[in-house]
């Protein structure tokens, strides 16, 4: 039977949601195209992170910077040198993996804990007979270090002098404009920088559909703390950004904090924020204390103060920082997941009411009634002034009903010939397939009602 996943894949590319990258010439691994649906979808997590990060906190201010940067930065974050992968090749078919992503053949996927030393990594992946995915061959390099930052040159000369890098994350933008936040917007520890932007990095091997990928989106804050006061806000941050997934309507998520000995050497300590994919618990979220490794070390390679005076104390510090950092992409896949029903006589992703990407669907009845198609269009112009609106008259409404259902939209909005007498329509629910009558005046508030979490039934 075909998987969960697979499904999902076979939806996503038949409804628009999302579609292989550059696919008429064949693809290019780890990179994908958002369609129109697919488009709305992340249009509509990032939206609902915005809100929650940066609109409703009056100490988080938002950024917005270059995807390239002065390469200097990105050396002083030690991206340069030590953003890097083990990588085994197969001497049989030369195909390359992450050599800490192989997994042991009979032992449920677990992922190898992996020495540091690459000769005791080869004898590890010797030793438990460790398959060529490809070409189920046990015959490995040794495993090096790759690193997995895009480079690129800016100017018109092709040299070392013009190197620079496609950014790994959206965090490097925010530290290097600490200083012009602090200066401009009048903040005051504790505050946050927030962006959102793209993030490429150049994988070994993209996995797992669009949860590793080599170009894809990330929403970071950075919250700035006084040293001695970030556990507990290191705490608090956790929590706020596990309750927001509960009020995007995600279930099958889980705290992950990371142990002690596999923490990066900036952190002091990290947990992530996991959920259960078809392919096993995967993070989608992590929140790290970074401590103030990033100014001091940005603030040593640029020679530019980045520290915080009190202004009423007037106690000098590096703040520390609160890092939340998720992953749109890898949200959107996991809302998919999450959404994904099968019932007796439809498919139906039964999306947050936040999320879908259509908030209502508007039906004349039959199209080949001029008046009806004419009201109909009278409505879609009125709501979709204020939401996302399909417009469907293909086939019988019935088809019309399990076609919006398979991509989420909320309503069904059909306009027959008792609303030319009387100017009432009748609206469906996706979850339920209730159906009932209701005033065109009262529309916009029952649609905006469902979005904001009410019941149907309590529209009748």
């Amino acid at each position: 039977m075909e998987n969960k996943l697979e499904k999902i894949v076979s939806l996503c590319k038949r409804r628009g949601f999302i579609f292989p990258g550059s696919e008429i010439y064949g693809g290019i691994g780890g990179f994908y195209d958002f369609g129109p649906l697919g488009a709305e979808l992340k249009f509509n997590i990032k939206q609902a992170w915005w809100k929650d990060v940066v609109q409703k906190n009056r100490n988080v201010e938002g950024l917005n910077t270059a995807i390239i940067m002065n390469p200097e930065a990105w050396k002083a974050s030690g991206h340069v040198s030590g953003f890097s992968d083990p990588m085994v090749e197969c001497k049989k078919c030369h195909s390359r993996f992450r050599s800490d992503f192989l997994s042991a053949e009979e032992n449920m996927g677990k992922v190898l804990v992996l020495p540091a030393e690459p000769a005791k990594q080869l004898d590890l992946l010797m030793q438990e007979k460790i398959k060529c995915p490809s070409c189920s061959k046990v015959d490995w390099t040794e495993p090096r270090q790759f690193n997995l930052m895009f480079k690129t040159f800016v100017g018109p000369v092709e040299d070392s002098a013009a190197t620079a890098y496609l950014r790994p994350e959206t965090a490097g933008g925010i530290f290097v404009n600490f200083k012009n936040v602090l200066d401009t917007m009048r903040v005051r520890v504790p505050f946050g920088i927030a962006q959102i932007g793209k993030a490429f990095r150049n994988e070994v091997n993209p996995k797992d559909y669009i949860f590793r990928t080599r170009e894809f989106e990330q929403m970071e804050l950075e919250f700035f703390v006084k040293p001695g006061e970030d556990d507990e806000w290191f705490k608090k941050w956790i929590d706020e950004r596990f309750n927001w997934y509960a009020s995007i309507g995600l279930k099958n998520i889980r705290r992950f904090e990371q142990p002690k000995e596999e923490l990066a050497h900036y952190s002091k300590g990290t947990t992530d924020i996991e959920y259960k994919f078809p392919f096993g618990w995967k993070e989608i979220e992590g929140v790290a204390n970074r401590t103030d490794f990033d100014l001091k070390a940005h603030s040593q390679a640029s020679g530019q103060e980045l520290s915080y005076t009190d202004p009423d104390t007037k106690e000098k510090f590096v703040p520390y920082v609160i890092e939340p950092s998720a992953g749109v992409d890898r949200i959107a896949l996991a809302v998919l997941c999450d959404a994904y029903h099968e019932e007796e006589d439809r498919v139906v992703l039964k999306l947050h009411p936040k999320l879908a990407p259509y908030k209502a669907a508007v039906f004349p009845l039959l199209k080949n009634k001029p008046e009806l198609v004419k009201k109909a269009e009278e409505v879609y112009a009125v709501i979709a002034g204020d939401f996302n609106v399909a417009w469907d008259d293909r086939g019988n409404i019935g088809k019309r009903y399990y076609s919006q259902d398979e991509i989420g939209t909320i309503l069904g909005v059909t306009v027959d010939f008792q609303t030319l007498e009387d100017n009432t329509v009748t609206i469906r629910d996706r979850d339920t397939k209730e159906q009932i009558r209701v005033k065109l005046s009262d529309l916009q508030k029952i649609i905006e009602g469902r979005i904001n979490g009410e019941d149907f039934s309590s529209f009748k």
